[in-house]
């Protein structure tokens, strides 16, 4: 089999803030043939998205490739010129990233944009390009494909939004494509139709794949071989079936052990049932000018119900654009509810974070999916945790530089980072940072929107491990917005499934199996297995999946 790719021996340097240069990639090789697709695993800073972009001979801000050969379709990356590279860029090579809130511009429709590389390059006139972009909108199981173009980014959901850059990184017709966690944003459900999307163009092209990822069970149902990192360098490489049964290096064991989150244990929570710290009532919330009634054009959330008690943890889950993350937002403040009652900690709150003591807005924070669009790229690490010490404490120079070092201790990240901008982190470090900032706040309750979707299996369970000892220790309650059930199982006591804008089911991880409401039963079965032949044997009516995966 003729390879396509072949990286020999590299090798990329970064520099430090004292100008030190440090090598993150230390003498990597590996080959991907024709129509193959390889994955690319290991914790965050591995050096995974790196290799990656080198492929497009391409480095982040900082770093440099410093030795080694990229060779894509016998053309060396590393010793073309930049105008060369870039006639590569979307017809030979093409990207999708981690996060494609942040790859689209907010300002231009989707159509202009998925369709700018066939400008670009002149590949097909604009009607055949339109023509192009709607099958592939189609064949990602995008809802209403004739005119989800005409729609700016800002109108459609996370997870719309991450199949969109699928789409517009495809429509070039590239040999290789590079997947940047495109999942991450996706629901159960909705990423079942995704990944055989992905499969199937894939394997219809004979277009070959590199696919970053840290979620094991993805990988296992599309990637031919599986590569795994740490520290810049191959711990082991071979087939995803020889990976996940039999595996000889000790960190990818540990990889392995770490997939599904230590479980709860009921019987330590106590039989006391705590007072309720957070009670929302017939709650609506959405988007778009009122009407004659008060109700918002768009209801996103519709007559909601929930409590959450005082050092309890309660998740949230449900396909993408069912209500999940404006729910999170309407309880914050961040969009005020058009009806209902939201009471914290024994007192009403106005509906609008404008009419919020300080201290209600202190005592309540929000951790959002995507921190790039929620960390400001020109402020150091060290300036962005800075600011809720200023804003809520009042916290002096002295004291908040040593506040600073803690907080970067809490979160598992190295004191050295704090002069770094997000730009000079790894996806899972900029979420921590994003965690950090939240407990800068001394909160009683942290709205969690997907906060583990950005990280490694090892760091994810780390993270979920620390969030139980903070519970523990400052008595924090946490509302759990995700996909990913095994996290929600690991640590919510309370799950609420929505649907449609609507709470349909609420219920314990202890009783997930006996689900009453046809889309809970949907959703628990659609969690992908560590298992090679899951996802083509899975035995789901495809109709069934498509009527409750509208996002």
């Amino acid at each position: 089999m003729t390879n396509l790719v072949e990286i020999r021996d590299l090798r990329v340097e970064a520099t430090t803030d004292s100008g030190r240069r440090v090598e993150i990639i230390r003498g990597v090789s590996l080959d991907i043939a024709e129509g193959e697709i390889v994955a690319l695993i290991g914790e965050s800073g591995s050096g995974k998205t790196t290799i990656a972009l080198s492929l497009m001979g391409h480095c982040r801000p900082g770093c440099r490739i410093s030795g080694g050969s990229v060779s894509l379709d016998g053309k060396d990356m590393v010793k073309l010129g930049e105008k060369q590279r870039a006639r590569l860029r979307g017809t030979e090579v093409a990207y999708v990233p981690q996060s494609a809130a942040a790859a689209f511009n907010p300002a231009i429709t989707i159509m202009d944009q998925v369709i700018e590389v066939t400008r670009i390059h002149g590949l097909m006139s604009a009607e055949e390009a339109r023509r192009r972009a709607v099958e592939l909108f189609r064949a990602l199981s995008l809802p209403e494909p004739e005119i989800i173009g005409t729609r700016y980014p800002h109108q459609v959901s996370g997870g719309q939004l991450q199949r969109l850059s699928a789409a517009m990184a495809l429509i070039g017709d590239p040999k290789l494509m590079i997947f940047d966690e495109p999942t991450t944003a996706l629901d159960v459900t909705t990423q079942i139709e995704v990944l055989r999307a992905f499969k199937s163009a894939m394997k219809k092209g004979g277009i070959s794949g590199v696919y970053v990822s840290h979620d094991l069970a993805v990988v296992a149902q599309i990637a031919d071989r599986i590569v795994v990192l740490k520290g810049g360098e191959v711990q082991e490489a071979g087939t995803t079936e020889e990976i996940l049964t039999a595996a000889k290096h000790p960190y990818t064991r540990e990889l392995l052990a770490a997939f599904e989150p230590k479980a709860r244990n009921p019987e330590a929570d106590g039989a006391a049932v705590p007072a309720p710290l957070l009670t929302i009532e017939d709650v609506v919330a959405g988007y778009g000018q009122r009407q004659a009634d008060g109700r918002p054009l768009v209801c996103a959330v519709q007559q909601v119900s929930l409590k959450v008690e005082k050092g309890r943890n309660l998740g949230i889950i449900g396909e993408s654009g069912c209500g999940k993350s404006t729910l999170a937002r309407t309880i914050a403040g961040i969009l005020p509810a058009a009806f209902g009652k939201i009471v914290f900690d024994g007192k009403e709150l106005g509906h609008s974070a404008r009419e919020r003591s300080r201290d209600q807005l202190r005592e309540m924070q929000i951790v959002f999916q995507y921190a790039d669009t929620a960390l400001n790229p020109a402020k150091s690490v060290e300036d962005i945790l800075d600011r809720p010490l200023v804003f809520y404490h009042g916290m002096p120079a002295k004291a908040r530089s040593a506040r600073v070092d803690e907080l970067m201790d809490m979160v598992r990240l190295p004191r050295s980072l704090r002069h770094r901008r997000p730009g000079e982190l790894s996806g899972g470090q900029k979420q921590r940072v994003n965690f950090a900032r939240a407990l800068a706040a001394d909160p009683k309750l942290i709205l969690c929107d997907e906060i583990t979707s950005a990280l490694d299996t090892v760091v994810a369970a780390a993270v979920i491990d620390l969030l139980k000892e903070l519970q523990r220790e400052l008595g924090l309650s946490y509302i759990f917005i995700s996909h990913d059930l095994s996290v929600v199982e690991a640590i919510c006591d309370e799950i609420v499934v929505m649907y449609d804008g609507r709470k349909v089911e609420e219920i314990t991880p202890e009783k997930i199996k006996a689900a009453q409401h046809p889309y809970s039963q949907l959703l628990f079965s659609s969690v992908p297995k560590l298992d090679p032949a899951w996802l083509d044997g899975l035995t789901q009516d495809p109709e069934l999946v498509r009527a409750y995966s509208r996002g």
